[in-house]
């Protein structure tokens, strides 16, 4: 992981666990996974076993892969403190995210406890001086909507999202449930809130196979990142060849991401399931064959650094 170029002190950077890094130094990029997750929501299925995450990124280096951008949000078992030393011994670059989910994978005092402490101010904090006392800084602002639209909560962490954005920065990810709601997303991010469309990225949008609104939210400047695929109830395997293949002819290739977004431990390769390899060994292929082996590489190595890589101030 030695031997990049000097950065200049006022270039974009992509804030990975052991540093500050430039863009073109991500290398093939998985732009949305999770290294370690728990949510009441997924009972006995929690991310958080530190030999399986080093084994499963050692899977993925091993497949040519050489970063991971992790979107699991604070209050989730996150375990930044491990992520510096999985990320050196794996030789795989980790980028964390502060933000926060959907209210159902928190607890009422929990959220409570954070109206009172700032939220916008808690982001903030864990981009600049790290979370919590790891001193491992996140990389990104990671949100979440609902179905079709936005509920109190999500207008309450994403408008929180954008003022910590202003003040850093930093790029802000956005879960889309079940795919739904981009537009909504961008009129409030960056309508409302003035955040630069080129610094969202919309998670899950293959998700929901609706044409006109990949292109519009593409139209907009934001990045699209197609993510989760072999999930069979996702249909993203197959639905995701002709998403890209679109919005590539459409013009819009150097606005998409892609990503495993591994959420249980029964779906890491480790563990008999797909797992962040298969990225690399049946989805990349596949797309290659369908839309061109440029813009495949394009889409896993250029256009990751460009979506996290920012001027931080």
């Amino acid at each position: 992981m030695n031997g990049s170029e000097p950065r200049r002190a006022d270039a974009p950077a992509v804030r990975t666990v052991l540093g500050d890094i430039s863009p073109a130094d991500l290398g093939v990029c998985d732009a949305h996974d999770h290294l370690f997750l728990r949510s009441p929501q997924l009972p006995g299925q929690e991310l958080d076993s530190p030999s399986a995450a080093a084994a499963e990124l050692a899977a993925f280096r091993e497949a040519g892969g050489r970063s991971v951008i992790q979107w699991t949000p604070h209050g989730m078992g996150r375990r930044a403190g491990l992520l510096p030393e999985l990320s050196k011994t794996t030789g795989v670059r980790v980028v964390a995210a502060t933000g926060l989910h959907q209210a159902v994978h928190y607890s009422a005092e929990s959220l409570e406890q954070l109206r009172a402490y700032g939220l916008a101010a808690l982001f903030v904090r864990e981009l600049t001086a790290g979370i919590g006392e790891s001193g491992v800084r996140a990389g990104l602002i990671k949100v979440a909507g609902g179905f079709h639209g936005l509920d109190a909560h999500a207008r309450w962490t994403m408008t929180a999202a954008a003022e910590a954005h202003h003040a850093t920065g930093a790029p802000i990810t956005v879960h889309l449930e079940l795919g739904t709601g981009a537009l909504d997303v961008l009129d409030l991010l960056c309508g409302e809130c003035g955040v630069p469309p080129h610094r969202v990225v919309l998670g899950h949008l293959n998700r929901s196979p609706d044409l006109t609104a990949h292109l519009r939210a593409a139209e907009s400047g934001a990045y699209v990142a197609l993510d989760g695929p072999s999930r069979a109830h996702h249909a993203t395997d197959w639905r995701m060849p002709d998403a890209v293949r679109a919005l590539a002819d459409a013009g819009f290739g150097d606005r998409l991401l892609l990503g495993g977004d591994t959420t249980t431990a029964g779906a890491r390769s480790v563990h008999g399931g797909p797992g962040m390899p298969h990225l690399l060994r049946r989805v990349r292929p596949r797309l290659v064959t369908d839309v061109g082996e440029e813009l495949v590489e394009q889409i896993l190595t250029v256009n990751p650094g460009q979506a996290f890589g920012v001027r931080w101030t």
